[in-house]
């Protein structure tokens, strides 16, 4: 007795399809790696030095690629960790002083390269100048950095923090969540 066992052929449009699909999840998965891994790092204010523009608790998402094809510009908020200590969190402040910038602070006055910073009415007025009380001169990647709310922040003027280097820089903040006062219906 024998047994006769018919030979399979491989379908190659069936193959052609299976290779379609599993190319076009790699792909996809793919894509999404690199969106996540630029656009979707993603973490908290802590403290209230960038009140009122971002609250205490209320998250952001980075955006790291940006800075790979431009500069951080003056007004910026940008993301970055003091001194590279990557045991630190992460700050969030706004970027003041740019590379070449000498930036002063005197009599509750920003001033970048002699002139003041035009900024008056958003902001209160400093009543410490910190370390740029007798003026700072940034170097090429080098940026001078204030928390929104003037007066109490920990940023450029903190001799713990100083001059952020571009290199300890994260990325720029571009997009926040609702914070829990604007949910409850606290802000205007």
């Amino acid at each position: 007795m024998t047994f006769y066992t018919k030979e399979r052929k491989i379908d190659r449009k069936l193959l052609g399809e299976i290779s379609s699909w599993v190319f076009s999840a790699v792909l996809m998965a793919g894509i999404a790696f690199v969106f996540v891994y630029l656009f979707g790092i993603r973490t908290s204010v802590i403290g209230v030095s960038m009140e009122p523009t971002l609250q205490n608790g209320q998250e952001i998402l980075i955006d790291r690629f940006v800075y790979l094809l431009s500069q951080p510009k003056r007004g910026d908020v940008v993301v970055f960790l003091p001194n590279g200590n990557g045991n630190s969190h992460y700050y969030v402040k706004r970027i003041v002083g740019t590379p070449g910038d000498t930036v002063l602070i005197r009599d509750g006055l920003i001033y970048i390269n002699g002139d003041i910073y035009d900024d008056a009415g958003l902001f209160d007025r400093i009543e410490d100048g910190g370390i740029a009380a007798g003026g700072i001169h940034l170097d090429e990647e080098e940026y001078f950095v204030l928390g929104d709310n003037r007066n109490d922040s920990e940023d450029s003027r903190s001799s713990n923090i100083g001059i952020v280097r571009k290199d300890f820089i994260i990325g720029r903040a571009w997009f926040h969540m609702k914070s829990t006062r604007e949910r409850a219906g606290f802000i205007e």
